[in-house]
């Protein structure tokens, strides 16, 4: 390890938006855009809301101030504004996902920009570098980290590196220098949490950790901004994040290829609001339902072969074949695949089927085992290898490598922008358009603050 901390800190320090290349930026829109279509459907729908809302209220802490939540008509101090984004835009599990660190990127670091932002009145060019300067630092860190050692610890990688990301983000917009930022991932540091025990009973935790994440990175930004002394070597130290978080740590991950290659370029967004780790086996039943006719009382048997990692999140029969709420839900490969099989498509509304007989019928049908196709020489983790045996016997497989909405096959604007309006204009009305028109416009506004005010309710 040789000084990670302080080379990232630099990037952040230096980079600057005319060079960003413009393919990077516009990808930073469109992920910025499809983080907050799911922000805004939360504030009204995700059933943890109201308890982030009361407990705000309870310690004082719903007190006005100048920052944008979306979906929402007040006005917040700009720490619970990232906070309540970040939550509010992970709850649905919809949000964008980086398959070589497996976290998920906008959900610390856009809360992030625009809270900062809107503080000092930052143009949209400046909270675009910002959010490109997040997203590098909390994905190298998250591949740094090896998401199947950091995963085996127990840990939540959109939580631990994410913090870091954001603070990145808010570093950026407050112009610190070098020195400044190390001070920033020294209190990153300190901060960093997220924990897998989520998985055990569908809790909320994983919402709230992540929303803290996006706060966090605020608050250690804004300490460093006023003179506070972090921890040096706060990535690569003696008791850094590399060595406290993972047992095979790859700090070289870290800063390979900075400011040439851009991990931007490789998030990827989700085509069902569920853990990635079951979108290619979706993609599979669904495309495998229609091309063989396949109905629901055909089907005798299921077996979905995952990376170790998906078993980890969603392949544990024991305590996912059946979920009763929702984050089970997201977390079921059982669930998740049942309704593929059952409808041939699969959306937010479709929790509504939680408990449904019929589902659960279908999920009693489904096996999932580990592959190890999808292990070795593999850099991504989510695969999936599917085998459905109908009853005359007859089986169907396959093998898709990568789910829909990878770098690869990444939606054109409108499938992006329609998305956006799906989970948006139930909340906004009219007015997804304008937001949509806004975010996708950023780097023309000369106060981002304009732009996200839009997507007030």
């Amino acid at each position: 390890m040789a000084d990670e901390t302080a080379t990232l800190a630099a990037y952040v320090a230096n980079l600057r938006y005319d060079a960003i290349p413009r393919e990077v930026l516009e990808r930073a829109k469109s992920l910025t855009l499809d983080f907050l279509g799911s922000a805004v459907r939360a504030r009204r729908e995700a059933e943890s809301t109201p308890a982030l809302l009361s407990m705000l209220k309870a310690l004082g802490l719903d007190g006005s101030g100048e920052a944008t939540v979306v979906g929402d008509s007040k006005t917040w101090t700009p720490a619970v504004a990232a906070l309540l984004n970040g939550a509010l835009g992970h709850s649905l599990d919809f949000d964008d996902t980086h398959a070589d660190s497996s976290l998920h990127p906008s959900a610390p670091v856009v809360p992030a920009a625009f809270a900062v932002g809107e503080m000092v009145n930052a143009s949209g060019r400046d909270v675009l570098t910002a959010i490109v300067a997040g997203y590098e630092v909390c994905c190298r860190l998250g591949n740094a980290l090896d998401p199947t050692s950091h995963y085996a610890r127990g840990f939540h990688p959109t939580a631990t590196a994410g913090t870091y990301g954001a603070a990145a983000a808010a570093a950026k917009l407050f112009g610190l220098s070098k020195d400044q930022i190390i001070a920033a991932f020294g209190v990153s540091g300190s901060q960093a949490a997220g924990s897998l025990q989520f998985l055990v009973n569908g809790a909320w935790n994983k919402r709230y950790q992540v929303g803290a994440a996006a706060m966090n990175g605020v608050i250690a930004a804004t300490l460093a901004r006023d003179g506070f002394v972090g921890a040096i070597e706060s990535v690569e130290g003696k008791h850094g994040l590399l060595v406290g978080y993972s047992d095979n740590a790859h700090p070289d991950k870290a800063v390979a290829g900075l400011g040439k290659v851009y991990e931007t370029l490789k998030i990827g967004v989700k085509p069902y609001p569920s853990c990635r780790y079951t979108h290619a086996a979706l993609d599979a039943l669904i495309a495998m339902r229609r091309s063989h006719n396949l109905t629901p009382d055909q089907i005798k048997r299921v077996e979905i072969g995952l990376h170790r990692n998906g078993i980890t999140l969603t392949g544990d029969a024991a305590t996912k074949r059946h979920p009763t709420s929702i984050v089970g839900g997201q977390f079921s490969m059982f669930f998740t695949g049942a309704l593929a099989l059952d409808q041939g498509r699969f959306g937010w509304d479709d929790y509504a089927r939680l408990g449904d007989a019929a589902i659960d019928a279908l999920a009693d049908k489904i096996d999932v085992v580990q592959d190890d196709r999808l292990e070795v020489g593999r850099t991504h983790p989510f695969g999936a290898r599917v085998t459905v045996t109908t009853d005359d016997d007859t089986v169907h497989e396959e093998l898709y490598p990568d789910p829909s909405g990878e770098p690869t096959s990444f939606p054109d604007a409108a499938a992006m922008r329609q998305k956006f309006l799906t989970l948006a204009r139930p909340v906004l009305d009219g007015g997804a358009e304008k937001f949509a028109d806004a975010i996708l416009s950023l780097e023309t506004f000369d106060r981002a603050a304009s732009a996200i005010q839009l997507g007030r309710a």
